[in-house]
């Protein structure tokens, strides 16, 4: 029996960690054996144990509860934590996912035990190392032994940065195998948009006719935390919403909803909260937010599951943030760039919307058995 261990600690990672979960319950339950740990990096119920209960994720064996913190804080609390748990399991392998202090945490710990570290989502970059996700996915793809990447180009990036194709197993750190396999939040987009279709009233509840709104979500420190950025995204928001008289819906992350009090002009603040054409809500569950991404008009986002899962459903995306890991997305015509310039955010709905039913989003994100082919490396080097 393969033991492993999965790292999870913020939304994203409880989400993906779905499709695994579900392809050892379907295809492996005799031959893996998952050990499910939580760090506690998302501690809200609504962002992350809503999202255990409702896609069936077994409940975590251990919980660290580490909470916010400063990155130093929280990474060297969830290193303790996690290597006293290989240290008392004594896995085949570790599993993270990403790029989240979690992520990093785990593959330090690993790495320092000699655990073979498995990383989902190997290859993204940014080519901004100012972000803090830029540097915590690539540390962790170089101490590494088995690497999958959702796309050809997050593959390519590793064949970049020295990393061998042609590596034979047993693969180790020194000899990493990378594997492009499709990506696993694309299982999870099929596999659930039915589920979603039967058990989510969201669409009724906030009485949204088809295809006729935005869904839009900010939750990145930049952006949250700079009044000027904040300020440039609620502006455009609010003029697109008005001059084109279309309902936003805007799920608040709980940072968010903290910093807009703050963080936003005194005068756009009440005049976003009076107008009738946008909708801010509280966090939803990962099957209310399938519903509302697969039946908006278009989504404007800074995050990159988010655009991901656009692109999925074959809507058009606004990106608010200066670059993309995902540009494949960009160079299919999916997306638009524009950071947080209100100018360029305004014209880039316009452009979207003129050449919506132009796009084609060929798919460029596997065949939505990621997942399977995953556990399948696992078992045959383990």
């Amino acid at each position: 029996m393969l033991k492993i261990v999965t790292i999870i600690g913020a939304r994203p990672q409880i989400i993906k960690a779905a499709a695994i979960s579900r392809a050892i319950r379907k295809n492996f339950p005799d031959r893996i054996q998952e050990i499910i740990v939580h760090t506690g990096q998302h501690y809200d119920k609504s962002m992350s144990q809503v999202f255990i209960d409702e896609l069936g994720i077994p409940q975590p064996n251990y919980n660290l509860n580490i909470g916010s913190a400063s990155h130093g804080k929280q990474t060297a609390g969830m290193i303790t934590g996690i290597e006293e748990i290989l240290e008392k399991e004594k896995p085949n392998y570790l599993v993270v996912y990403g790029d989240t202090n979690s992520t990093l945490a785990a593959a330090i710990a690993a790495s320092k035990m000699h655990i073979p570290i498995v990383h989902i989502e190997a290859g993204l970059r940014s080519f901004n190392k100012s972000m803090p996700e830029e540097i915590n996915r690539i540390l962790c793809d170089h101490v590494s032994s088995l690497l999958f990447s959702p796309t050809q180009t997050g593959f390519d990036n590793l064949l970049h940065e020295g990393f061998s194709a042609d590596h034979k197993s047993p693969f180790t750190a020194d000899n990493p195998g990378i594997f492009h396999c499709g990506d696993i939040m694309y299982d999870n987009s099929i596999f659930f948009k039915a589920v979603a279709n039967e058990k989510s009233n969201i669409l009724n509840t906030l009485n949204l006719a088809d295809k006729t709104f935005i869904l839009a979500t900010i939750h990145r420190n930049n952006n949250t935390d700079e009044s000027e950025r904040l300020t440039a995204i609620f502006s455009a928001l609010n003029q697109i919403s008005t001059k084109y008289q279309t309902t936003i819906v805007l799920p608040l992350h709980p940072r968010t909803s903290k910093l807009l009090e703050t963080n936003l002009e005194k005068s756009l603040l009440k005049e976003v909260q009076s107008n009738p054409f946008i909708r801010l809500i509280p966090p939803v569950s990962f099957l209310d937010m399938i519903q509302l991404e697969s039946n908006c008009q278009m989504v404007i986002t800074d995050s990159g599951g988010v655009q991901k899962e656009a692109y999925f459903f074959k809507k058009p995306s606004i990106i608010l943030r200066p670059e993309t890991e995902w540009k494949e997305i960009v160079e299919t015509g999916g997306a638009l760039i524009a950071d947080a310039d209100k100018g360029v955010i305004i014209d880039s709905y316009r452009v979207l919307t003129e050449k919506a039913k132009k796009i084609s989003y060929p798919a460029i994100f596997g065949d939505g058995a990621a997942a399977e082919f995953i556990c399948g490396v696992m078992l045959e080097n383990g």
